[in-house]
């Protein structure tokens, strides 16, 4: 046999649909024109299965197939739901919580870089051009990748020698919450897409120096704020234009003329990452291939398919880079410590990365402009 079975369980509808199927036209592309796999594979054939309304019975179905590699939903939640329901090794290219970590789940393999690291480039920016800023007020919704995000942001700022003030909120309590909010020279806001436009109103009008919102790393997100967009910061997964030269598999180029082929538009983050994840799945199962091939795994109808176990001793040691960034696990909570969550600035109504310095377009425009600020 020479055909691997690839199972990815993803949303195909629902509210997450966009980005799920931006993963599997990534993946797909990947299987069909880059995988680089070693003898006797020569191809992968792809077992797609929604992962909208119930990630944990999609992934149930999807194991029916006997796959030999398997990758995860887009959204932390599904991942979550998904891992909970399967003792395979799951490449998790959709899921950024940092509780989808070892042992919890201890055949998980993250590509992406955690939620609680989100803010942290734009604390780093801002203290690297005003050394005498002091305040840090964070707005939060209460759901549980929104509370991680607000708890690593307020970790990083203490670090940083800011003085923090967080206050959360429930389901459509943003505004009133952001009205009760204290001054402080720096704003970081993070709660469903909703929220954040409605917090806008009440916050945009202030004398902040940054303001940094999770949407902003988006480019429709915070549309709706027109003008008062300039200047806004937000963390972002990937953005094609600031990335570094590969040393594993096809370069951004590459990728970018060929999805745009392929899907007819710009490939957004959810599709480097799921692209990257199959580009790490063929190095390791190389690796592994250079080792001689471990037992099959218990169920897969294959003659020596690459092992489970062999697979995730591979990506432990791994180190090396795609055209998502690097890719390096922590050792103790297989979280990724490789990859890095860049800093967008929206400038002139396009977002520019404006940090780490290395991949850097442009320069951080500080402190924020006031004028137009009403929304």
């Amino acid at each position: 046999m020479t055909e691997l079975l690839a199972l990815l369980v993803t949303p195909l509808s629902g509210p997450l649909a966009r980005f799920g199927r931006a993963g599997a036209s990534a993946l797909r592309l990947w299987a069909e024109e880059a995988a680089d796999l070693p003898p006797p594979w020569r191809r992968i054939r792809l077992d797609l299965h929604d992962a909208h309304p119930d990630a944990a019975a999609a992934m149930k179905r999807g194991l029916a197939s006997q796959p030999h590699l398997v990758f995860g939903p887009y959204g932390s939640g599904p991942t979550s739901q998904a891992l909970a329901a399967v003792e395979r090794v799951v490449w998790n290219h959709g899921g950024a919580r940092a509780s989808i970590r070892w042992p919890a789940f201890p055949r998980v393999v993250n590509v992406l870089a955690p939620a609680s690291t989100y803010f942290r480039g734009t604390l780093e920016a801002v203290r690297s051009v005003d050394p005498e800023a002091r305040r840090v007020a964070i707005l939060h919704a209460t759901t549980g990748f929104a509370s991680e995000v607000a708890k690593g942001a307020a970790e990083a700022a203490r670090e940083l020698g800011f003085d923090v003030t967080a206050k959360g909120f429930r389901g459509g309590g943003a505004g009133r919450a952001a009205r009760l909010l204290p001054e402080a020279e720096v704003l970081l806001v993070v709660g469903s897409f909703d929220d954040e436009l409605e917090s806008a109103a009440a916050l945009l009008g202030r004398a902040w120096r940054a303001v940094s919102f999770v949407g902003a790393g988006v480019d429709e997100v915070l549309a709706p704020l027109g003008a008062a967009r300039e200047g806004l910061l937000g963390p972002a997964q990937w953005v094609a234009t600031a990335t570094l030269e590969p040393d594993e598999g096809p370069d951004v180029e590459w990728f970018l003329a060929r999805y745009r082929s392929a899907v007819g538009g710009d490939p957004p983050y959810p599709a480097a990452q799921a692209f990257a994840a199959g580009v790490l799945v063929a190095r390791c199962l190389r690796e592994c291939r250079e080792q001689g091939w471990a037992a099959p795994v218990a169920g897969v109808a294959a003659e020596r398919a690459p092992d489970d176990a062999a697979q995730l001793a591979v990506a432990r040691r791994l180190a090396c880079r795609t055209l998502y960034g690097d890719f390096r696990l922590d050792p103790v909570t297989g979280l990724q410590l490789g990859h890095r969550v860049l800093t967008v600035q929206w400038q002139e109504g396009r977002r520019r990365a404006i940090w780490p310095p290395d991949v850097a377009e442009a320069a951080f425009r500080y402190p924020l402009e006031r004028a137009g600020r009403q929304v």
